[in-house]
């Protein structure tokens, strides 16, 4: 069976092709707080490198992956820690 990890990695790339995609369940840390459910998978840190992201503010990047995650937020993700580069930014560290 996927994880929603897996689910969020392979939406995200089907979206920002290529991509350098990382993602962490910290729903641990989030345990009795809003959106939190025991089984957990509902909060999430997530980094993605693409080059799509080029030209696209903090905000449109933004936007862009919560539209790619769309199904996920219908059905129990609560919260995402987003950090989207160009392979440009995160070479600079």
């Amino acid at each position: 069976m996927q994880t929603r990890a897996d689910r969020i990695v392979a939406a995200l790339t089907r979206c920002f092709p290529p991509a350098e995609i990382a993602v962490v369940d910290d729903s641990h840390k989030h345990a009795h707080h809003a959106g939190a459910r025991a089984e957990g998978e509902t909060h999430y840190s997530v980094q993605v490198v693409s080059p799509a992201f080029a030209g696209q503010s903090r905000i449109a990047r933004s936007r862009a992956a919560h539209a790619a995650l769309a199904a996920e937020f219908a059905t129990g993700l609560h919260a995402l820690s987003l950090k989207l580069l160009t392979p440009e930014e995160a070479a600079r560290g």
